[in-house]
């Protein structure tokens, strides 16, 4: 009898592609350490220009961002994809015109975070991301909901703290330089929330933090989102 065969999935990624390439290189190696042998995803994947995306951000032209999202979406579809991930935390502010454009699931990044969280002890995560994703709704918003059903909660670091994430996610991980001191900045924010909020948990909600910090550098429970995510595709892939 020969094996099922794997169902394909779109990427939509450069955004930055320093990410990217730790979701290519984790989606395989999961399907490669669930099936074995010579297994690897079949994966169709577009990448950005991210200084292209990053000057849109910048000027607030999210409408437009949604076009040219949207734009890649059908191209995935009519490639052969059967679901679609954005390998970004914040253009999941353009998720529902991704989902809109074409006839296959997005497999959302907040899901795949909430349900995690869910099935832990966590119960007041920190949520360290871009700014658009620690400020604006589409993520905080749905995953609070989600969150308070069950008693626990989300909240972001102060403001000076937040542009400091921000700052070092676009000038350092979105360029490959992953720097001691800035990781030192990270852990401090992460014990400062610990002391003064109650935090219990952390949430590595920009998809290029997982290259800076891990469980290893905090005594606070670890949610890398990247990760998270992957293993979502992983499980459709082999559905």
């Amino acid at each position: 009898m020969s094996e099922k065969p794997l169902r394909p999935v779109g990427l939509i990624g450069g955004m930055s592609w320093q990410s990217t390439q730790s979701y290519y290189a984790h989606i395989n190696q999961g399907i490669s350490a669930r099936l074995g042998g010579n297994h690897s995803a079949p994966l169709w994947m577009y990448s950005f220009d991210f200084a292209e995306i990053e000057a849109l951000q910048e000027a607030g032209q999210w409408a437009l961002a949604a076009q040219v999202m949207a734009d890649i979406a059908r191209r995935l579809e009519d490639a052969g994809a059967q679901a679609l991930l954005i390998c970004t935390n914040t253009m999941h502010k353009l998720g529902d015109a991704v989902q809109n454009a074409t006839t296959i699931p997005l497999l959302h990044i907040v899901d795949a975070t909430a349900s995690t969280i869910l099935a832990s002890k966590a119960q007041n995560s920190l949520l360290l991301a871009t700014r658009y994703t620690m400020t604006q709704d589409f993520y905080r918003a749905p995953l609070g909901q989600i969150l308070a059903r069950d008693n626990r909660s989300v909240m972001v670091p102060p403001i000076a703290d937040q542009e400091k994430i921000h700052t070092i996610i676009y000038d350092e991980l979105c360029r490959g330089i992953i720097g001691d001191d800035s990781r030192k900045i990270y852990q401090e924010i992460i014990d400062r929330a610990a002391t003064e909020f109650g935090c219990d948990s952390v949430i590595l909600g920009c998809t290029e933090i997982g290259l800076l910090i891990g469980q290893h550098d905090t005594n606070l429970q670890v949610f890398d989102t990247t990760a998270l995510h992957c293993d979502m595709a992983i499980d459709i892939i082999c559905s």
